[in-house]
């Protein structure tokens, strides 16, 4: 029976004991939570802590520390930056987050906000953003002010209202099954490369026996922290090569020095011509960021009890932090481009478990792992890191895909946003898709006839059009020279 809603969390809470389960208690804890919107929440008062919020708290860590070192490495790279930068950013920025956003934002103030992340799809044209004369400040500057306007209009939850599940679902299927074939082949080409290819057919076999008994036993949030070690301890144990190089320590902090002309980025502050040439890509980024923060909100949808709804995640409050986050980030001196933290919210949700706690022990683990050090060296070690992405990340996105296609009319929505995405990208797939299903040329036809035409074909069809002229002008579209080029 639902409790009366005059009611607050703390009177409604109820002890473990009288629960049949231990789902049964968790699921009880996010139907009587009742986050409030941009005021203090407090633990213990609002929320609570539970064991199982360690589990996404350690997966958003190793996942942080791996994305924003690849992002940082993308734009170093070509800015002949040395490593020893890289791994000094990558602290810095996962103090800022820590500490300015993820245990103020997402554990006090806006509890259905998730976590702002990294922008993985991102890293690939970051080569591209530097050649064509791109400045990270001036990215991560236009990137925020973009992302704040979508989150003020509620763009992005417009345009979640209008991906059906077909599309949805066939999104995760293709991002699911690209991140675990491209992790497999990662970790079997490090494993070779130390001439060493039975220690990936170890860790991976393991692995599948492991998730596979998780999943049968109802305990896959389990899976990140359990399938890391083990993978650790396997890889150990045949003899590949480890050691913590990492040391304690204090990154930079000044502003100052991150953009000096000879510290830091080495580049100065930028001027007018760095927000032009960036400005085609920081739109691209902020158009991504709407099927990623969709497919991360899923997963509370299929994990949560119905009637926790209050709990799920705001994805334009989510946009909006983002926005604010990667302004702030890149002012400071952080090369980080933010996104929804999807190491963080899957196996959250997996786990049956709502957005603040975890974030509160989230932040301090970043700031324990920034500090300390040694903790960066055991979360990018390949066997930790491909494991922790693939059950953690991958294999859920995967599994949820396919919940969301089950009948006829889905799956063919499904197919051809895999189709679409292998062809091009997944925001092509995404937008392409959205269009050809609200017009009820594909999928399910009767949901089109009920839909208003600004929502049939004007906002999907204007927004197809404007991410294609932007593909085309970076050099995104097979077959088709880019617009804008390196001089």
């Amino acid at each position: 029976m639902s409790q009366p809603n005059n009611q607050s969390y703390r009177d409604q809470r109820k002890p473990r004991r009288d629960f049949d389960s231990r789902a049964a208690y968790l699921e009880h804890e996010l139907s009587i939570m009742s986050p409030k919107r941009w005021r203090l929440n407090l633990p213990f008062r609002d929320y609570s802590f539970e064991l199982e919020d360690l589990v996404p708290a350690l997966a958003a860590t190793i996942g942080k520390i791996v994305m924003v070192a690849a992002v940082v490495a993308a734009f170093a790279g070509p800015l002949g930056l040395s490593d020893a930068f890289v791994v000094e950013n990558v602290r810095f920025e996962m103090l800022i987050a820590a500490v300015l956003f993820v245990i103020l934002f997402s554990g006090l103030i806006n509890p259905t906000a998730n976590l702002a992340g990294t922008h993985g799809p991102m890293i690939p044209l970051i080569p591209l953003i530097v050649a064509s004369g791109g400045h990270p400040l001036a990215l991560g500057l236009l990137v925020g002010l973009f992302g704040l306007l979508l989150s003020v209009s509620k763009g992005g939850s417009k345009l979640m209202a209008l991906t059906s599940d077909g599309v949805r679902g066939g999104l995760l299927i293709y991002l699911g099954a690209v991140g675990l074939f491209s992790q497999i082949k990662a970790l079997t080409a490090w494993a070779n490369g130390l001439d060493m290819g039975y220690v990936a057919f170890a860790v991976i076999l393991s692995t599948i026996i492991m998730y596979a008994l998780l999943a049968r036993l109802e305990m896959r949030w389990l899976s990140i922290p359990l399938g890391s070690g083990i993978a650790f301890v396997i890889a150990i144990a045949l003899g590949a090569p480890f050691e913590f190089v990492t040391e304690p320590g204090m990154p930079h902090l000044s502003p100052s020095y991150w953009w000096g002309e000879n510290t830091g980025w080495q580049m100065g502050w930028p001027e007018l011509h760095h927000f032009i040439s960036v400005a085609p890509f920081a739109v691209l980024a902020v158009a991504m960021w709407s099927p990623d923060f969709m497919g991360h909100r899923v997963f509370q949808e299929l994990n949560y009890p119905k009637k926790a709804t209050k709990v799920l995640m705001n994805v334009d409050d989510t946009m909006g932090i983002a926005s604010v986050r990667q302004a702030v980030g890149s002012v400071l001196g952080g090369g980080n481009l933010a996104s929804s933290w999807g190491t963080y919210m899957i196996p959250a949700a997996i786990a049956k478990r709502p957005i603040p706690a975890g974030a509160i022990l989230t932040g301090i683990m970043c700031i324990i792992a920034a500090l300390w050090g040694y903790p960066m060296d055991l979360a990018v070690w390949a066997p930790v890191l491909r494991v922790a992405l693939i059950v953690g990340v991958f294999m859920p996105l995967l599994e949820a895909g396919m919940q969301m296609t089950r009948n006829t009319t889905s799956s063919q929505s499904a197919g051809i946003v895999v189709f679409a995405s292998a062809f091009v990208n997944p925001v092509f797939g995404w937008s392409m898709t959205m269009l050809l299903d609200n017009l009820g040329l594909i999928g399910d036809k009767e949901r089109g006839k009920t839909l208003r035409r600004t929502d049939r074909w004007v906002i999907p069809g204007v927004t197809f059009v404007i991410l294609l002229a932007i593909m085309a002008a970076v050099g995104m579209l097979p077959g088709i020279p880019a617009l804008i080029t390196a001089e």
